[in-house]
């Protein structure tokens, strides 16, 4: 098998943290060959860093030096779309950071685009990595569960406003908590019912504290530049009558500084997914079985690792094209229903 050439774009925290040390981890598949940032110091110093031959302050001279095989893209949230189409264009496999972009109809094209060069396109939503989601996947498969109708996807934190980059910034994220966060629980519980598209959405998003100002717990925010959402709400109902209560915060006058969990029910059995602890019936009585021997899993290695069996079309647990356009499209559709009712 030939060696994958691949390429960074964007020099931020995510692709210094996150994706190369995992690429680098599967060198026997694939080499990061370039970095490229608006910011060329940036690029050059993210690639010395980690031993990269070159960096680039423009796509156009990446993609004519390098012609790279696979792009990695670690951009803000409104440049995925641009990006994403012009590595398609020069016939690159794309994994893309979360969300896929700002607006629905931009992942669609993405997705149609992939499809239509026949290449992979792929989100990086690695919690289909984690212990507990495959645990649930084999409950689910077994039958453990019955028909799952009913999710609480929750993605909070009491006082989690980035104070850093640019996430209070609407133009360049397109939204707050439901982009950020938001996505990753709703990905796990879209997964869980097989990914439908809701005939029902019901949103509402709030700014109070984002706007008010306060005590952060991740750096400090400057109320009078922010543009987005603190939090949102959202009730999914699906033609089968199945439900999705979704939750996501930056800022939440809750108890819990961090509460990222959901919360299944089915006809034969329930779980809490973090920590894992399945409810059902054992010898004619209600029972809570725990499995506290759950492999600790690297799942930015596990995501990076199944991007690249996609790549080779193999079968793969990664986020596709597809789902990130019905992704992307409920996020909008959340937003469409909270207008006019944002606080």
């Amino acid at each position: 098998m030939s060696i994958l050439k691949a390429a960074i774009i964007g020099g931020g925290n995510i692709a210094d943290k996150n994706h190369i040390p995992a690429l680098k981890q599967l060198s026997d598949q694939v080499a990061v060959v370039a970095v490229c940032s608006r910011d060329l110091g940036k690029a050059r110093a993210l690639a010395d860093k980690h031993d990269i031959q070159h960096a680039f302050a423009h796509t156009a001279e990446l993609y004519r030096q390098c012609a790279p095989d696979v792009v990695v893209i670690c951009t803000p949230n409104y440049l995925h779309y641009p990006q994403t189409m012009e590595a398609l264009a020069h016939n690159c496999h794309v994994f893309c950071e979360k969300p896929p972009a700002i607006t629905a109809q931009n992942a669609r094209e993405m997705a149609d685009l992939a499809v239509e060069k026949g290449l992979t396109l792929a989100y990086n939503l690695q919690l289909r990595q984690t212990s507990e989601w495959a645990l649930l996947m084999r409950c689910k498969a077994d039958g453990l569960l019955g028909d799952i109708y009913h999710i609480k996807a929750n993605f909070l934190r009491r006082r989690g406003i980035p104070g850093w980059g640019h996430f209070t910034d609407k133009s360049m994220q397109g939204g707050g908590a439901l982009m950020d966060l938001g996505v990753h629980v709703l990905d796990l519980a879209l997964c869980a019912l097989d990914y439908p598209t809701p005939d029902q959405v019901l949103g509402n998003t709030y700014d109070l504290i984002g706007k008010a100002g306060g005590k952060g717990l991740m750096g400090s925010w400057d109320p009078a530049k922010f543009g987005v959402e603190d939090a949102g709400t959202a009730y999914l109902s699906f033609p089968n009558k199945a439900s999705i209560m979704l939750s996501a915060s930056f800022a939440l006058n809750a108890q819990s500084d961090r509460n990222r969990n959901l919360e299944i029910f089915g006809s034969k059995g329930g779980v809490n997914l973090f920590p894992f602890t399945l409810h059902t019936e054992l010898a004619g009585e209600l029972a809570d079985v725990q499995f506290p021997y759950l492999e600790e899993v690297d799942i930015q290695l596990k995501n990076t690792a199944a991007f690249l069996d996609a790549c080779q079309g193999k079968p793969s647990t990664v986020c596709t094209g597809a789902q990130g356009a019905i992704l992307q499209e409920i996020v909008e559709r959340i937003y469409q229903s909270a207008e006019g009712t944002t606080l």
